[in-house]
């Protein structure tokens, strides 16, 4: 008794030392009766965009170096806006992506032109966390001046040295990819994982009707925990136990692969390339941490840098990673000797 008392001081201790995790206890059954099973819990979901790094890709993508005007699909003869790098008002950086908006000002990134056509317009946006994260909800995609008509949503789950497509969006699922388009409702719990073509967010319905374009999680956990998703029991079950469901749900990096700009429900008019674009104004992440450790506490600050590290800031980034105490892990132990001693 006297050593269980000494564990359980230890494992409040770890516990107050860690602010994500608090500390949970259920009621288990042994051959000496029941006992309180003590455990740290399971980190609360959050918006993981207030921590990602974002890379664009290639160089010189983004609109305002030169200054550059525009046009909308709305009024594409009205090309009074201006794309201006050095003025912070005409400005469009990655930074707006993730930025909190305020006085119901809309702020976004912008890419340039479709000025170089035929040449494709395509653009890559990175999203990075340097940990292993878990999706809880939709992944959400909020565009400006329309949505693309070609897309890719990749991720990684190994910091970005390998890249596997997790959807595939097109106005024309055929002609892109040479898939055949499915919605989320269509799967079964015997192929939930299968990545899809959609063509739900890619087709023209107006600039301003519809912006968002969704990486759908709460529809592929609805086919394990029902439509209101009243029984999450099921789905922690199967995420246990079905083989790869877990992972699919897993990541380190996202990547968008932009393909072709909206076109405003036509075919390329080459004699007004200025209203082919691509402009987000915010990219949502809801997911928790799956390291075994807490360390996903809310920065004092918005996140410092949004630009792409290089090798040197990388290995540093890793090594500090490695030397932090895996509370989660003391926690976890302590766990197991309470239960033996118990």
């Amino acid at each position: 008794m006297l050593l269980q008392a000494v564990l359980l001081l230890l494992l409040r201790c770890a516990a107050s030392s860690v602010s994500q995790y608090e500390l949970c206890k259920s009621l288990v059954s042994t051959d000496e009766g029941s006992v309180w099973e003590h455990y740290a819990c399971q980190p609360k979901p959050a918006s993981m965009k207030d921590y990602m790094r974002i890379k664009v890709d290639p160089p010189g993508i983004t609109c305002g170096t030169p200054p550059e005007r525009f046009c909308t699909l709305e009024n594409p003869y009205l090309c009074s806006d201006e794309c201006d790098a050095s003025n912070r008002d005409l400005a469009h950086p990655p930074e707006l992506m993730q930025d909190r908006e305020h006085n119901g000002l809309i702020t976004y990134w912008q890419t340039v032109t479709w000025r170089r056509h035929p040449e494709p317009l395509l653009a890559n946006i990175t999203m990075s966390w340097n940990k292993s994260l878990e999706l809880t909800d939709d992944v959400l995609i909020t565009f400006e001046y329309g949505r693309p008509t070609i897309m890719i949503l990749d991720k990684s789950m190994d910091h970005g040295r390998s890249w596997q497509p997790y959807q595939f969006y097109a106005d024309d699922c055929l002609d892109a990819f040479n898939m055949a388009p499915k919605r989320v409702r269509d799967l079964s719990p015997a192929n939930i994982t299968k990545v899809l073509c959609t063509e739900q967010y890619s087709r023209w319905v107006g600039s301003k009707n519809d912006k968002n374009v969704k990486f759908e999680v709460r529809a592929r956990f609805a086919v394990f925990a029902g439509p209101r998703l009243q029984n999450m029991d099921s789905l922690y079950t199967r995420m246990e136990s079905m083989k790869g469901l877990k992972d699919f749900f897993t990541f380190t990096n996202l990547r968008l692969r932009l393909l072709r700009p909206a076109l405003g429900g036509t075919y390329v008019q080459r004699d007004n390339l200025l209203k082919y674009f691509y402009a987000i104004s915010n990219i949502d992440v809801p997911a928790r941490s799956k390291d075994d450790r807490a360390d996903t506490e809310t920065p004092a600050a918005p996140a410092p840098s949004l630009g792409s590290s290089t090798p040197l800031q990388q290995e540093e980034e890793e090594e500090e990673e490695e030397e932090r105490p895996l509370a989660f892990w003391s926690l976890r132990s302590l766990r197991v000797l309470i239960i033996h001693v118990g």
